[in-house]
């Protein structure tokens, strides 16, 4: 369960999983985000009646104290619920309102975390997409508050911009900063590559991956990326040496497979 003590966050998108997918083109009005009324509704429409009736006990208990540490409790008590019984975008919303009240660095990046997981699913409409996008954002922004230091979060953050909202500069702009700042730093230079690589610039991505390498020979996800740059030249030959490289490191059958299987489909 991702709430009720569980403090590992969700499973970061694996090498070649989509992580930096098509903008919502939010600002152009084009898409708008999913309302959490809505969701909730819905939610609870599916909700078998002893999970409901025991989300409205809690609701009860909540409207009756005005103790953040209880409300903090209790909305965990919420999203333990609406987990088990597998309505996540619910779990997400009341498991970040209790890492909100607990003014917790750590649980705010979780929920942020959390709420990125749920935007890279599977066949997930735009609108719920942006929504978790901007949910997402709120957690981010909130942790920064409390510690504006933090690389991390701030990739995160420059990552939602990038991937669920459609703000490409914005989050390119907090990558590059932290690169002036800090040159070596190693995810934002592999999410500034991918972006290069995104954007059809296929030289400024080698650059880029070729500098991560100097520092980094066996990491292997600048090794693939730099093989799909490589790719997108038209240097199949290449691209096979840097796959057939990251394969060996790697070195998992199942990514073994997937890979053989990738260089038969272009060689």
């Amino acid at each position: 369960m991702y709430w009720g003590g569980n403090t590992t966050p969700p499973a970061k998108p694996q090498m070649g999983q989509r992580t930096t997918g098509m903008p919502m083109a939010s600002g152009s009005g084009l898409v708008k985000p999913a309302s959490f009324d809505s969701i909730l509704t819905a939610s609870r429409a599916g909700l078998p009646k002893p999970a409901l009736d025991e989300i409205n006990t809690i609701e009860k208990e909540l409207a009756a104290t005005s103790d953040s540490t209880k409300m903090a409790a209790n909305f965990l008590r919420i999203a333990h619920i609406w987990e088990i019984n597998k309505f996540s975008p619910a779990a997400a919303y009341f498991g970040a309102k209790a890492a909100k009240l607990e003014n917790s660095e750590k649980k705010l990046n979780f929920a942020g975390q959390f709420f990125l997981e749920l935007m890279h699913s599977d066949g997930n409409p735009e609108a719920m997409q942006l929504w978790e996008a901007n949910e997402a954002i709120a957690c981010f922004k909130r942790s920064l508050e409390i510690d504006p230091g933090n690389d991390s979060t701030k990739v995160l953050l420059a990552s939602t911009y990038i991937d669920g909202t459609g703000e490409t500069m914005q989050g390119v702009q907090m990558l590059l900063a932290l690169t002036r700042e800090k040159p070596d730093y190693l995810p934002a230079n592999l999410l500034l590559g991918r972006l290069a690589i995104k954007s059809g610039q296929f030289d400024k991505a080698i650059k880029r991956y070729e500098g991560i390498l100097q520092k980094y020979p066996d990491n292997s996800e600048a090794l693939y990326f730099m093989a799909e740059a490589y790719k997108g030249k038209g240097d199949k030959q290449k691209a096979i040496e840097l796959f057939e490289k990251c394969k060996k490191i790697v070195n998992k059958p199942d990514f073994t497979r997937d890979i053989d299987k990738y260089i038969n489909s272009f060689k």
